[in-house]
């Protein structure tokens, strides 16, 4: 029986579908996120049935709008549209999908056609308690920033430099990567401001570097950071295709990278692009073809389900529920008793400490209690 008191809040990683049967994706885990009170996700397509090609777009992530039934099928309620993906088939098909989500009765955060429209925040009420919601993307193709003027993305971008640090040629450099000032101030002054209308701050962060594991960039710990110190009382972090580290800071939780969530891709077309062959030998790794619709690293496989509870308008209690990406690229939720519910597990704390990241685990049923 659900509390009257207390909000649960569910985020998954990213979406992207495109099958005859969209409901199907959803099929092991749409009850579990409909009874939440409130569930978020990345979506990375554009939802339209008139895509334009661009030139600057090595893939063009774009499918029949049909697909949005798999989202409403699951009861999503947020989506961050604050992605790489924003614009690969022109600002029409972008405008096709924020409008298309918002029909179906979903708040759409992190993209617009202008700046403005893509600093809105979501506000949710969900017994007696305001839940506001912002999104950024730092993973920006040229072009994909929105302005004043221009539809896109809301930006944190940020600049890379390479310090050598061993004398020795061909040594690997230090890589440096700082976040535009500008950006992060307008970051802080959007999370100052929404938190003063809500009792709780979610903030989506599409960041990181894909497909490599463990690996945090420097930015993400200071970009998160910097939110928090704003305001923001959670940080779901997207992008990677790949689970990442947690970090918690000031008592609150840093999810750096939640993996996929329904992501389908056509192998036998994907794997001879140029674009993906040059993925696999940078990422040095092949899809294994028993994946059919699934092209990703065989560590991608693992993913998580975020859950938060939210009472007298604070979090309370962050944790979360281990996931198996099954060779149709559908989500399965794993009991504590399955050996790949563990393997999760580990895999989780293996990423903490190659980052040294300070989360602790302790399971609690068939959830991993983050502290």
């Amino acid at each position: 029986m659900a509390d009257s008191k207390t909000i649960t809040f569910l985020a998954v990683g990213d979406i992207n579908l495109n099958r005859e049967k969209p409901e199907s994706t959803y099929v092991h885990t749409a009850s579990l996120l409909r009874e939440a009170d409130i569930t978020f996700g990345q979506l990375e397509a554009n939802l339209s049935d008139r895509p334009s090609p661009q030139v600057h777009a090595p893939s063009t992530c774009c499918v029949p709008s049909k697909n949005v039934s798999g989202l409403t099928y699951a009861g999503f309620d947020v989506i961050s549209f604050a992605g790489n993906h924003t614009l690969d088939a022109g600002v029409e098909a972008m405008s096709d999908t924020i409008n298309i989500l918002r029909k179906n009765e979903m708040g759409v955060i992190g993209a617009g056609m202008n700046l403005e429209e893509a600093r809105q925040p979501l506000i949710l009420e969900r017994k007696g308690m305001k839940i506001g919601f912002l999104a950024f993307n730092s993973v920006i193709p040229p072009g994909y920033a929105a302005g004043p003027d221009k539809a896109g993305c809301n930006p944190i971008r940020v600049s890379t430099f390479y310090e050598q640090v061993d004398g020795q040629p061909g040594t690997p450099p230090h890589i440096i990567t700082l976040p535009n000032k500008e950006d992060v101030k307008r970051m802080e002054e959007d999370i100052l401001s929404l938190k003063r209308q809500v009792d709780t701050v979610i903030v989506s962060m599409h960041w990181g570097i894909h497909f490599q594991p463990s690996v945090i960039a420097m930015y993400q710990r200071e970009v998160g950071r910097e939110a928090i110190d704003a305001g923001a009382d959670l940080i779901i972090g997207t992008h990677a295709h790949i689970l990442k580290g947690i970090e918690v800071y000031k008592g609150k939780v840093i999810f750096h990278s939640l993996c996929n969530f329904g992501m389908d891709a056509f192998l036998s077309k994907q794997v001879k692009t140029p674009h993906a062959q040059r993925l696999f030998k940078l990422y040095r790794y092949q899809p294994d073809p028993e994946y059919k619709t699934y092209p990703y690293p065989s560590d991608s496989r693992k993913s998580l389900l975020v859950k938060a509870q939210i009472a007298g308008g604070k979090i309370t209690r962050v944790s979360y529920l281990p996931v198996w990406i099954n060779k149709d690229s559908v989500p399965e939720p794993l009991k504590r008793g399955d050996k790949r519910s563990e393997e999760v597990y580990r895999y989780m704390e293996w990423l903490c400490q190659d980052q040294e990241l300070n989360a602790k685990f302790a399971w609690d049923g068939d959830e991993v209690v983050i502290s």
